[in-house]
């Protein structure tokens, strides 16, 4: 179980089982029958974004029969795609999620198979270094050989970066070197801080959903803003979470420092701090919050 929650946090795919348990099998063709509707990739399809086609069919291949459905379980895959384990797998993602749609054409177009394999060969060995396998409902066998039907990798000569620019970190996680007059300065400018270990990372409209585990330790809270009752059911956001990395997080065993203050009743991060016992910040920290003078 802890493995499986660390590939979450690491990956940061929650979405990730529901998706693979709706995923068509492919060898069985009556699956296909059901009536194919093209319709124009949303802006907000962020997974499948800028890519060489605009219209997509429903259901998918993955069984998703709505846009919003598509939308929901699509948004979990694009820090994946960030991670930059292959160059194709937007590509092959998006053959899935959003395949493309052509009226003249009733049969869907699926990966070729040597997409599949070349994905997995960059992006299986990342999982696997947390404990999770390439799954079973994404075994290449189960897509067709390369064939004029199918899409392949792109050719070596082809093969671009996934992202021609380095993904933004996100403001919360980017180091920041502080003495005690300036962490004394960072919580007096917030209306929290907490010692969490993260147990499950989510996301809605495109801002990153974290709940922490029971065993969280308040450190410092304003006496107006935050109440007792904020943190009962601790949910903590990071806005845009979708539009950057925090590499912070990527540790499900590690536990965090993180900072924020409430902004429409919920409670924003504002800085993250991974926190290691006994590490000369840490100590700071804990004298400049005892000594805290706002």
């Amino acid at each position: 179980m802890r493995a499986y929650l660390a590939l979450l946090v690491a990956l940061s795919i929650p979405g990730y089982l529901d998706a693979l348990h709706g995923l068509y099998a492919f060898d069985q063709p009556e699956l296909f029958q059901k009536k194919s509707n093209c319709k124009p990739i949303p802006t907000n399809l962020l997974l499948c974004h800028d890519i060489e086609y605009t219209n997509m069919r429903l259901p998918n291949l993955l069984g998703h029969e709505t846009m919003n459905e598509v939308l929901q379980q699509a948004s979990s895959w694009t820090p994946l795609v960030q991670k930059q384990c292959h160059p194709d797998t937007k590509k092959f993602l998006c053959s899935l999620f959003a395949p493309v749609c052509l009226d003249d054409l009733d049969e869907p177009i699926q990966p070729c198979r040597s997409l599949c394999e070349s994905v997995k060969s960059g992006c299986a060995p990342v999982m696997a270094a947390f404990g999770f396998p390439w799954p079973d409902m994404l075994d290449c066998r189960r897509f067709p050989l390369d064939n004029d039907l199918c899409i392949p990798p792109a050719g070596a000569d082809a093969l671009v970066p996934v992202t021609k620019e380095v993904p933004r970190v996100c403001d919360a996680c980017k180091e920041k070197p502080e003495n005690d007059n300036e962490i004394v300065d960072s919580l007096c400018k917030n209306d929290f801080a907490l010692k969490i270990k993260v147990k499950e990372i989510s996301y809605m409209n495109g801002d990153t959903k974290i709940i922490p585990e029971t065993k969280t330790k308040m450190i410092y809270k304003t006496n107006g803003g935050v109440t007792d009752h904020d943190f009962r059911k601790t949910v903590l956001w990071l806005k845009d979470g979708l539009q950057c990395v925090c590499d912070e997080l990527n540790d499900i065993n590690a536990a965090y420092l993180v900072m924020g203050q409430k902004m429409d009743g919920n409670l924003v991060i504002t800085s993250v701090k991974r926190w290691q016992k006994g590490q000369r910040e840490f100590k700071r920290i804990s004298r400049s919050i005892r000594k805290l003078q706002c």
